[in-house]
């Protein structure tokens, strides 16, 4: 039984403060720029690409000076809202992504990682905050207290209206704020119900040990994989792909997800090792640490091919509404949106194509926060240029926003997993998990 320690509590809760601290400073700060000061960072965005074309964002349905200031003013003020939202979503997601590997491991019957199957739901114990995070964040989108979804303004959809925009009018049917809504709700409520029914029915596998109970244990696991491969799909399209509406990826959902999946399997690495070096968890090994070391890898690898084909054939075919996704990023983003290649695809090749190195404690747990970063950045290249636009920065709102979700993500996993029996003793599994040793 691991025991949450008192002292780790308190980095988590001051973690969560000085996160909070952090992201009001930077609140205040952002919301006292006016637009005389906005005038000033687009002339100074402007002088920076003299010798280049201007942001699509900064262009799209401006038709004098007065709107173009309007829409930079709220591009800036887009900031605090756009970090809580890039950190929210990816702890939302990770959560869901650990539920997802768990389920697939008992669907699959496989033995290796029986003994880390409550580290799993430890983290997927973060679902129902990180959905409350996303309710209000959305909420607020739709009170109109932010402004991140830009095809929220009715006049575009309005046929009447001067800023009428068709494409946005014809995909009004499925972007409509009821709509929005109810399904944001199916995603929360849903994914919250499946870890609690799915951690029920696994302690109570544990005190009953019948095969009756174990069963019902798999069909839950079976379904949750059927309604994470739809919602994960339609809340990358909802929450993000919807930032920029005017573009469209069919391989988004899937690079969305494998971001997440890889996030979760390097905080498997961290929590399973941390607990093995305080003695809790013994029977994990080098062999456990190996196989999801193999993930960790593997999944790094499927982020890259999904990263790189969704940019080749956009970027190559130069359809213009597809390639000013990226041009933008290029434009703006260029200290991220490349370099992030580095965390996600070079480090993780480089470093864990040797099967030994996965065995090693230190090199595979380094990896582990190393992935944990990339991906960090990979939901900010995701989210800010859409909603910031060319006014971004790494800053008290991104730091303050990011250090209260890790701190509230610590908590929350970590409190859940001293309530857990480390161990699944009632699961048939377990045995060949204690024993197991990788055959290469």
């Amino acid at each position: 039984m691991y025991s949450f320690s008192p002292k780790l509590r308190l980095y988590s809760l001051i973690l969560t403060i000085v996160g909070l601290v952090l992201f009001g400073i930077g609140y205040a700060v952002n919301h006292s720029i006016d637009k005389a000061k906005v005038e000033q960072m687009v002339a100074a965005k402007h002088l920076d690409l003299e010798h280049g074309p201007k942001s699509n964002s900064l262009q799209s349905h401006d038709n004098s000076h007065d709107e173009h200031l309007e829409t930079a003013l709220h591009q800036v003020h887009n900031e605090p809202m756009a970090a809580l939202l890039q950190v929210s979503v990816f702890a939302f997601g990770i959560a869901c992504a650990a539920l997802f590997f768990y389920c697939v491991q008992n669907a699959a019957h496989a033995g290796w990682p029986i003994i880390i199957l409550r580290v799993m739901e430890a983290i997927a114990s973060f679902i129902p905050y990180g959905g409350v995070l996303m309710l209000i964040i959305i909420i607020a989108n739709t009170l109109g207290l932010s402004h991140l979804y830009h095809w929220m303004d009715k006049s575009l959809t309005d046929p009447q209206s001067a800023h009428f925009d068709a494409i946005l009018y014809e995909k009004s049917k499925y972007l409509n704020i009821p709509f929005y809504l109810g399904r944001t709700f199916i995603f929360v409520i849903g994914a919250s119900f499946f870890v609690w029914k799915l951690k029920a029915l696994s302690k109570k596998v544990d005190e009953t040990n019948s095969k009756k109970d174990y069963a019902q244990y798999y069909n839950w696991s079976v379904g949750y994989i059927a309604f994470f491969g739809f919602a994960s799909a339609a809340w990358a399209w909802d929450w993000m792909m919807s930032i920029d509406p005017h573009w469209y990826s069919t391989l988004y959902i899937w690079y969305t997800m494998v971001s997440c999946l890889s996030t979760s399997i390097a905080i498997m690495i961290i929590i399973s090792v941390f607990l093995k070096k305080k003695g809790v968890l013994p029977q994990f090994n080098d062999n456990h640490l190996h196989d999801l070391g193999v993930f960790l890898f593997a999944t790094s690898m499927l982020w890259t091919y999904l990263w790189f084909c969704q940019f080749m054939l956009y970027w190559y075919a130069n359809v213009p509404e597809e390639v000013n996704y990226f041009f933008g990023r290029f434009e703006y983003y260029r200290w991220t949106f490349l370099p992030m290649l580095i965390p996600n695809f070079l480090l993780p090749l480089l470093v864990l194509v040797s099967s030994s190195i996965k065995r090693n404690y230190k090199v595979v747990t380094s990896m582990a926060v190393v992935v944990i970063f990339g991906h960090w950045l990979d939901y900010f290249n995701i989210i800010m240029p859409g909603t910031v636009g060319p006014f971004w920065n790494i800053g008290l709102l991104e730091i303050g926003a990011s250090l209260f979700v890790l701190g509230l993500f610590g908590f929350t996993v970590m409190s859940a997993l001293s309530k857990l029996k480390l161990i699944p003793t009632g699961n048939p599994f377990l045995k060949e998990s204690e024993i197991y040793e990788y055959p290469f």
